[in-house]
């Protein structure tokens, strides 16, 4: 058993399988999640402990990991959790969230001797319940030492992109450049089928050229010909990491024509599909305004 104790707070689709695998690799987990019984059911099934408020998960633990979706919830955990908090302990937000927010986070968490480092994922749910992910870390090095441990149980490569906020700036920009390939990916395929192609040899195809990509290879088969769209991450999640990326160019003073057409895409089909569909549905919107569904095949 690892010395080091976690309290987990937000086990939601990825939240659950990232706790599961550190109750697996031996660290002393109490989980806690806004959801009625969650965490009661995780500690039953899984192992580890319960906590109904994130204070009481936080109050023993060694490291606090945050997993929510966005970093308005994570400000409101951490100041729930901060008068249960103790000099040397550690919060790993693992949101995909706004930098300039877990910065501000960090400074006001820095006086009372506890620091905070974000270190968002990708992979999804599936490289989540594989402990394959890819970690994008943000932080003091000394910190991310002390993590790594937990980061290595969670995931397969763990890249360090700089000071706080550096992780959850370049989640931003992996989404949207994940966006704009699914979204092309898409549309290339409505058009192939109308052209005679067949979508699923297209894939075949695409995955042995250079039209390659993630969507290619892990969405368009299992996802979007299937019609299971059931991916585990939600359009509205991908709605704003896209306004996250979008905030970092104006910040910059940069005109970004393409990726601000992407995230007007993606904006409006959230409009249309309305809230709690999974991103691959972005499938729908291109089909309801070309008007022509892809050929469904069996998942």
């Amino acid at each position: 058993m690892t010395e080091l104790a976690i309290g987990f707070v937000g086990i939601g689709n990825m939240g659950w399988p990232m706790a599961a695998n550190l109750v697996g690799a031996g660290f002393d987990v109490t989980v806690c999640d806004t959801g009625p019984d969650r965490a009661a059911s995780f500690a039953a099934d899984v192992g580890g402990r319960a906590a109904t408020r994130a204070a009481d998960a936080a109050a023993d633990a060694d490291v606090v990991i945050t997993m929510l979706p966005t970093s308005s919830h994570v400000a409101d955990v951490v100041r729930d959790i901060t008068p249960s908090l103790a000099t040397g302990q550690v919060v790993v937000d693992m949101s995909s969230g706004t930098p300039s927010v877990t910065r501000r986070l960090a400074e006001d968490l820095a006086p009372i001797g506890v620091a905070l480092v974000d270190c968002p994922v990708s992979g999804g749910v599936p490289r989540a319940v594989t402990a394959d992910l890819s970690i994008m870390a943000g932080g003091g090095a000394a910190v991310l030492d002390r993590v790594q441990p937990i980061l290595d149980a969670l995931g397969s490569s763990v890249h360090r992109c700089g000071g706080v906020g550096a992780g959850q700036a370049m989640k931003a920009l992996n989404n949207l450049m994940s966006a704009a390939g699914l979204l092309i990916g898409v549309e290339a395929l409505l058009i192939g089928q109308q052209s005679g192609l067949d979508p699923e040899r297209m894939i075949e195809m695409l995955n042995a050229s250079s039209g390659a990509n993630n969507s290619t290879q892990r969405k368009l088969g299992p996802y979007v010909l299937t019609r299971a769209f059931d991916s585990g991450f939600g359009l509205d999640l991908m709605v704003k990491d896209l306004g996250i990326a979008l905030q970092m160019g104006s910040d910059a003073g940069l005109t970004t024509p393409l990726a601000t057409a992407c995230a007007e895409v993606w904006a409006n089909a959230a409009e249309l599909l309305g809230r709690g569909h999974d991103h691959t549905e972005i499938a729908r919107y291109s089909e309801a305004v070309s008007g022509v569904e892809l050929a469904a095949r069996e998942a």
